[in-house]
């Protein structure tokens, strides 16, 4: 199977997925801007959507806004009128263009855009006692996985979704190789796997994004 097949079956499934103009106007401002083309791809995006659907989900956590693709994708899946998602953005540059798209899909009252440094907009979260999120998806440097997870383990409480995203890196997961981003996969994954607390697995998924995966868990206790 070669990535334009891949990428040719989710081409196939766009009727389906059901991206609309509000998301691909997103993914076009992203790219007049110049930010880089690293977000999740509309089948995946669905996929958190649905997630966040399925688990009932009303207060979701984003870590790595980028344009605000996928922050639209768990926006509107998340139910009930208190729904809320904190998403935070290192680049203040990629948080005013995510702002402008939220604006214009009419979440700019459902999503807050928090700038700076992920360990310390999270560590701030957990000082100001914030109500617990029901999702959590961790998409930013991937160095810094482990640290994104145990904060999302403080900012959470049991019944909760975590979803790390990019784990699998063309198979590299499964290589110790001198590579951080492999690395910082690696240790999320094992970190996990020793934790009773959490119930887990990994999906591995191709597509128009080529050959990646997910971590997917849920908290126990």
């Amino acid at each position: 199977m070669s990535a334009e097949t891949w990428a040719a079956v989710d081409t196939y499934l766009e009727p389906l997925v059901g991206e609309d103009e509000a998301l691909r106007a997103a993914n076009h401002r992203a790219r007049e801007a110049g930010l880089p083309a690293i977000q999740v791809s509309a089948a995946q995006g669905k996929l958190l959507h649905l997630v966040a659907q399925l688990h009932g989900s009303q207060r979701a956590l984003e870590v790595g806004t980028l344009g605000g693709y996928s922050t639209i994708w768990l926006a509107r899946g998340l139910q009930g009128p208190g729904r809320h998602v904190t998403t935070i953005e290192v680049d203040p540059r990629h948080a005013d263009v995510a702002r402008e798209n939220l604006d214009r899909a009419g979440l700019a009252d459902v999503v807050e855009v928090r700038v700076g440094k992920g360990v310390d907009v999270l560590a701030s979260l957990v000082a100001d006692d914030v109500a617990p999120y029901d999702l959590v998806f961790i998409d930013a440097d991937k160095p810094s996985n482990v640290a994104y997870l145990e904060a999302a383990l403080e900012l959470t409480r049991p019944g909760a979704v975590i979803v790390v995203d990019n784990v699998v890196r063309a198979g590299a997961l499964a290589d110790p190789q001198d590579d951080e981003r492999v690395q910082g996969s690696r240790a999320v994954v094992e970190r996990a796997a020793q934790d009773a607390r959490l119930s887990g697995t990994v999906v591995q998924t191709v597509g128009s994004k080529g050959y990646d995966g997910f971590l997917l868990l849920r908290r126990l206790a």
